[in-house]
């Protein structure tokens, strides 16, 4: 899975009509909303506004005014190969007068939001897990040492018999990380892990 470093726009022309592509890393609904609203006001004379947003377990296909199937679906289907998350597409239609029927508006939508991620420098997406750590007060500054050097972020800490610090690991390192502070602790260290 991947996502897009910074925005990308392209534009095409075909059969006299203007397709100007914008695909941009969101990161909530929100944010594309106010994205969408942008290129309203920008292009205010413009037929179509056609929009995909793809956002934690949120979507949106929306058509607007296209015949069903001609637009977003063809846009989804291009972020979908290109396995891209957190991000909203919108290809804004100049119509030029001449009618490009469902095949010629499939292949339209489809090369203008390919064009606009041919420019898009995409970066993996790591998935993060949390999990608690117990240690000895006496272990806290050499855990965090080691916590450090292995690149583990120590989100927040929390002290009661034992420190209980929270930490954010990438899930395919998970164990791994997990098991070298537990031999770097010489097996002082207890884990408790959930998911984010």
């Amino acid at each position: 899975m991947f996502q897009l470093a910074a925005s990308v726009a392209a534009e095409i022309d075909i059969k006299k009509s203007r397709f100007l592509a914008f695909v941009y890393p969101v990161e909530r609904r929100e944010q594309a909303m106010q994205h969408l609203a942008d290129l309203r006001a920008r292009y205010p004379d413009a037929r179509h506004y056609c929009a995909v947003l793809l956002v934690n377990g949120d979507s949106m296909l929306d058509d607007d005014g296209e015949p069903s199937g001609t637009a977003a679906r063809p846009m989804y289907n291009v972020l979908m190969h290109k396995e891209l998350h957190n991000v909203l597409a919108v290809v804004v239609r100049y119509f030029g007068g001449v009618k490009l029927g469902a095949g010629g508006l499939v292949r339209a939508y489809t090369q203008a939001v390919n064009a606009a991620l041919q420019q898009a420098q995409l970066v993996p997406v790591v998935k993060m897990q949390q999990c608690r750590a117990r240690i000895a007060f006496a272990d806290e500054s050499r855990f965090r040492r080691h916590c450090e050097a292995l690149q583990i972020t120590v989100m927040q800490a929390s002290y009661a018999e034992q420190v209980e610090l929270t930490l954010s690991l990438p899930v395919v390192e998970c164990k791994a990380l997990q098991m070298r502070l537990h031999d770097l602790l010489a097996g002082e260290v207890y884990f408790m892990t959930h998911e984010n």
